[in-house]
């Protein structure tokens, strides 16, 4: 008899339940996608609505046991990931009382004034914690102690959102390293929180849960969410983790100097390291890895699902009869590699601290409808991805030495065979594309699986159950284009950025205090 299990994924467009039997295939998927909110009083806001998005969250749950027509009783465990660096405050009544997305940038003034005070301190918390004041909670709850002093006052407990799923779903609130090491509030090598840092920034100390590893079960689905949900009561929850980490698990890159792509609404390149070693440049991420022995490097590029989703809603509304991402796929396959020397910016290579994207833009077109239409510019929204990912993997192995010897892509991004073509391409690897492209979820459900004594071992079980469903190969062509298109690229986005410091045009996101 076949155990299912369930993960629970809370991305920044969408979030999902996905089902899986213990031999990783994928059953099911119920998903809604979310937005979240500028506050108009505090740009650079991302405001998370917890009272609706739980309830997507119970239409997700309760659509995919309908859909598969397994019975909730047959869910052995559930495990949650999510986006990472979103946080939620709680009052002593265990009540959400203030939380934000990801990459809310509110916190400019908090920023500057710990810049001004004390120079050296952001980079002196990087080498302890792998973190920047770019996306972590450290800003964000100066923020609040600033602006919202009452709420300051009744928050007793901090949280990421996969630790909220499992709160909402149980009552009980622990946080695992893989995520809680995205707040810069933890020593990345303990894996614990290092409350020191939080004094060091004036901030309280005793608002910090219990840390739990990941795979560690540490709770049961309570009566009042079974009824919500469709869930069975009492079924065991397992601590999960960040979304890229699981991730990995997820496409079986499960050892150092191992690498993976993943490409939803951000696109993220991990690597794999046994030492995580901060970058003395401090211009790459370091967190703490779902295993324990494990930590990733990561850089990150913003929004290309988004800008994805932005530029199928305003301009492919004939093609939206359809399935819109297949129909623009096959068109845009007819461009030739670098799209005419069509030049698409968006994001920027990272630069964790002093982070910050120029306005986007499409430069380098003529007005030759033949040549450049709306399938060109699609094309070049894909390249140009590529691209930042190729800085990438070229900034990590500045860093460290390594380059791998090809990637897993995974995410909504690779069910595009187009986009992992670019990929393949640009950087010169071989790309694989493993069977489950919910690589995230897979993960979670292999740390379920682990969690009740089902797999005996993560790494084992992630390299039997991912399957690789086709391996693409650098065409040399198409490389030696995107290698000088990629020169161009640079040259054009620091043309770009420097409007965007000047104040002539607008910052599609900079982190906070810049």
């Amino acid at each position: 008899m076949a155990n299912y299990l369930m993960a629970l994924d809370a991305g920044t467009g969408s979030v999902r339940a996905v089902i899986f039997d213990d031999a990783g295939t994928q059953l099911g998927c119920g998903q809604r996608e979310w937005t979240h909110r500028e506050d108009p009083r505090y740009p650079g806001s991302m405001d998370f609505d917890w009272t609706a998005n739980w309830k997507l969250v119970c239409a997700c749950i309760n659509e995919v046991l309908e859909k598969t027509g397994i019975r909730r009783e047959a869910i052995a465990a559930i495990s949650t990931s999510c986006m990472r660096e979103g946080i939620v405050l709680y009052d002593a009544a265990g009540n959400e009382i203030w939380a934000c997305a990801n990459v809310d940038s509110r916190s400019g003034d908090e920023v500057g004034e710990l810049k001004r005070r004390y120079p050296g301190l952001e980079r002196e918390l990087y080498l302890e914690s792998g973190q920047t004041f770019a996306l972590g909670a450290l800003p964000r709850l100066l923020w609040v102690k600033n602006k919202e002093p009452e709420i300051y006052k009744k928050t007793t407990r901090i949280g990421m959102f996969n630790d909220w799923l499992i709160y909402r779903l149980s009552g009980v609130l622990a946080v695992e390293p893989s995520n809680g090491s995205t707040t810069g509030l933890f020593n990345f090598k303990t894996r614990v929180w290092d409350k020191s840092i939080a004094r060091r920034c004036g901030l309280r100390d005793d608002i910090f849960p219990d840390v739990v590893e990941c795979g560690v079960p540490v709770a049961k689905v309570s009566k009042n969410a079974a009824a919500e949900t469709g869930l069975a009561e009492g079924t065991p929850l397992v601590a999960g983790g960040g979304d890229c980490q699981l991730g990995t698990i997820g496409v079986g890159v499960v050892d150092i100097n191992e690498a993976a792509i993943f490409g939803g609404s951000f696109w993220q390149y991990e690597f794999n390291t046994g030492s995580g070693k901060p970058s003395p440049k401090c211009d790459i991420r370091v967190n703490c890895h779902a295993l324990p022995s494990l930590w990733q490097y990561e850089a990150l590029a913003f929004n290309p699902g988004l800008v994805m989703r932005w530029y199928r809603d305003g301009f492919c509304h004939e093609e939206k009869r359809g399935d819109a991402y297949a129909i623009m796929d096959r068109e845009a396959a007819k461009i030739p590699a670098g799209s005419h020397g069509m030049v698409c910016a968006f994001s920027d290579i990272m630069n964790y601290i002093a982070w910050r994207h120029a306005a986007p833009t499409f430069s380098n077109f003529e007005l030759d409808a033949g040549k450049f239409n709306k399938y060109t510019f699609y094309r070049a929204i894909m390249e140009n991805t590529a691209l930042v990912t190729l800085g990438h993997v070229n900034l990590v192995e500045q860093a460290i030495g390594r380059k791998p010897d090809g990637v897993v892509f995974a995410g909504g991004a690779a069910k595009s065979g187009l986009w992992a073509r670019i990929l393949s391409d640009v950087l010169g690897l071989p790309v694989r594309i493993p069977v489950v492209k919910e690589a995230t979820a897979l993960g979670a459900a292999i740390m379920a699986g682990f969690g009740i004594g089902l797999f005996k071992d993560v790494k084992e079980s992630a390299r039997k159950i991912v399957k690789i469903e086709r391996e693409l190969t650098p065409n040399a062509e198409n490389h030696g284009v995107y290698a000088a298109a990629y020169q161009t690229w640079g040259k054009v986005y620091a043309a770009q950025l420097k409007l965007s410091d000047e104040g002539i045009t607008k910052y599609m996101w900079s982190a906070p205090g810049l």
